[in-house]
């Protein structure tokens, strides 16, 4: 039996977020059209440079990918292609994309206070982001949800997040741009894109994110650097 046989299936998790958000009337996500503004005319010629180094990269995705074993096998190895891109706002609460974080390795989610799956992982990653996170990694959890910050900022500080920094799309472009891509299915959507702003690896549904399986795959990864 192969490494990659021994990998659950990441349908039924898929099943359970979707049908959780469209429980709580999450409708929007999946039906907004909101542009992503990120790739422009005066863009063109970097995307294209971007999607060559990008493209390079399949046996390293594969690679890191046979190191998400147990809580997070549901990670899979994914077509490497450039998500720099992507556009939301930071922690200041002004726009920014990925590429505002190149250099690190990033464990990107995508996530809302309505998706039940994506509540029980906000303390995993938290943990994760204060065990792993500096100046090679972070966990990016960028929320994607209409409406003001005052509900997702209110259901983190009830938790007691205290390592993530708020990232946040009131857009929705973030989701529907992965969408698009045939990457985002339903929420929680989780990526591992590498220091050049590369995807590696992603997911549909929730994981354990702050076990020593979590940890392995992110140490892969950042052997790669």
């Amino acid at each position: 039996m192969t490494e990659e046989s021994k990998k659950p299936s990441a349908s039924k998790f898929i099943t359970l977020a979707a049908v959780a958000g469209l429980a709580a009337g999450a409708v929007a996500v999946y039906v907004s059209s909101t542009p992503s503004g990120n790739t422009g005319d005066k863009e063109v010629a970097v995307v294209e440079d971007a999607a060559g180094k990008c493209s390079a990269k399949e046996a390293l995705a594969k690679s890191v990918a046979k190191a998400a074993t147990g809580d997070v096998a549901a990670m899979t190895a994914s077509t490497p292609q450039p998500l720099k891109h992507l556009a939301f706002n930071g922690p200041d609460g002004k726009p920014m994309t990925l590429d505002g974080l190149a250099g690190k390795v990033l464990l990107v989610n995508l996530w809302a206070t309505w998706c039940a799956p994506c509540r029980a992982e906000m303390p995993d990653f938290d943990e994760l982001q204060s065990k792993m996170g500096g100046e090679a990694f972070e966990v990016v959890a960028i929320n994607v949800e209409k409406g003001s910050d005052d509900k997702p900022k209110a259901f983190l500080d009830e938790i007691g997040i205290k390592h993530l920094k708020f990232y946040r799309d009131d857009t929705i472009g973030v989701f529907n741009d992965l969408k698009k891509r045939g990457l985002a299915l339903g929420l929680p959507v989780t990526l591992l894109v590498d220091e050049e702003g590369c995807l590696l690896a992603n997911m549909n549904g929730p994981a354990k994110w702050a076990g020593e399986d979590a940890q392995r795959f992110i140490r892969a990864a950042l052997e790669t650097k």
